[in-house]
């Protein structure tokens, strides 16, 4: 799909966006499409206006990542909300 744009962009000069929506339940996940536009479309796709991430569950496992980084450990999952 990035490829798609990318290649829509060149040929047209139109800029599309993209939200990537379901499965994204990681951060690392979301760290990896974050690397595969950078590296496809670049830096100016780096944006609310050009790219999204719809994973609510997300939220979770960020939330569990920053408390890691802050305390050297994991919190239960339960800690934080339940979707």
């Amino acid at each position: 799909m990035l490829e798609v744009i990318r290649d829509v962009y060149e040929e047209t000069g139109r800029v599309v966006g993209m939200k990537v929506a379901g499965g994204v339940r990681q951060a690392k996940q979301a760290v990896q499409y974050l690397v595969q536009v950078h590296e496809t479309l670049g830096v100016a796709w780096l944006t609310p206006d050009r790219y999204r991430i719809g994973a609510s569950t997300l939220l979770n496992d960020v939330l569990m990542q920053i408390r890691k980084e802050r305390t050297g450990r994991y919190q239960n999952p339960d800690y934080f909300t339940v979707d």
